[in-house]
């Protein structure tokens, strides 16, 4: 249990950068950056290469909300003894708002990156952006792949910091996709998501 409660206590300002992000995609400030990274471009089959989904607006509100996230839980951090000693950040780092502002903007920066293999991978399937329109196990593969993707990322920066044993990595990414379907099953409710999964 103390295990998991370390878990969600150094991704909680990941989790809030997403759930921000999500807010931030949707209202309409500095909409010029809504801009596909793949500047609607096509990869050799005809394809987009990750589709309109994926804008500068939602890669930069991450590392943004990322940063601020993480400025604000280091300030709880070192105020509260129990979150500073169980989040895997400052296991081995003192807390500084400049050692803050890098874990949160690689955080944000590796959430939004490692999401970008899952949408090339669907564009080839012909995937409509935003949706997971397929059967069977693809459906349940894309689900599962869908929540668990930005997890990836981010334990890997968690890792950097604070190295894990390998399978810990892989129970903590299965937990995080888990936590991810939750929220945004939650999001879809609040009418930020149009689809559920």
């Amino acid at each position: 249990m103390e295990k998991l409660a370390e878990m969600y206590i150094t991704l909680l300002p990941i989790i809030l950068a997403g759930v921000m992000n999500m807010v931030w995609c949707k209202i309409k400030v500095c909409d010029f950056l809504k801009k596909p990274i793949d500047f609607e471009k096509n990869f050799t089959d005809g394809r987009r290469i990750f589709g309109d989904n994926k804008t500068f607006k939602g890669f930069i509100g991450m590392i943004l909300f990322g940063i601020i996230f993480s400025l604000l839980w280091g300030i709880v951090a070192e105020n509260n003894t129990f979150i500073h000693e169980h989040n895997y950040f400052y296991r081995h780092y003192d807390i500084s708002p400049v050692y803050n502002i890098l874990t949160g903007a690689l955080s944000g920066f590796a959430y939004a990156l490692f999401e970008l293999p899952n949408s090339f991978m669907k564009r080839r399937l012909d995937i409509t952006p935003g949706k997971n329109d397929v059967k069977g196990l693809k459906k349940v593969f894309f689900i599962f792949l869908d929540q668990a993707d930005s997890i990836f990322g981010c334990v890997l920066v968690v890792c950097i910091f604070c190295p894990l044993p390998l399978w810990y990595y892989f129970v903590y990414v299965i937990v995080g996709a888990l936590t991810h379907i939750v929220f945004n099953m939650l999001l879809y409710f609040c009418h930020l998501r149009k689809n559920m999964f």
